[in-house]
């Protein structure tokens, strides 16, 4: 698989389990930054066995220019995703994404430092 190019990720996550099959599972979630300031949360299972490491459409979870909003919004599918896990036994310790994490990162690319 050809890696994307994740300079505008801000904040990752991965999950790792077993789907229903007993196959393992990967479940990452994504805070990035696209052009026109819109801040996109996104959600892709096993994406490390995909032809293209591009995001696909129905990757996207939330879409818009509030980081607040994209926060709630990927702390809730990375919630809802650990549950999951944890209902079929698997105990994670998975912090949710925070505003201290992104902020540093995204003045960095603002401002260049």
């Amino acid at each position: 698989m050809k890696r994307r190019s994740t300079g505008g990720r801000f904040a990752e996550r991965e999950l790792v389990g077993v789907d229903d099959a007993g196959s393992e599972e990967r479940v990452v979630f994504w805070i990035e930054r696209r052009p026109g300031a819109v801040w996109t949360v996104g959600r892709s299972v096993n994406p490390h066995l995909r032809n293209s490491g591009e995001p696909r459409p129905e990757d996207v979870v939330f879409e818009g220019f509030e980081l607040e909003e994209a926060l709630d919004r990927a702390n809730e599918a990375l919630e809802d995703d650990v549950r999951v896990f944890e209902e079929d036994g698997r105990a994670l310790d998975v912090k949710p994404f925070t505003r201290r994490e992104v902020l540093p990162l995204l003045e960095r690319w603002f401002f260049g430092r």
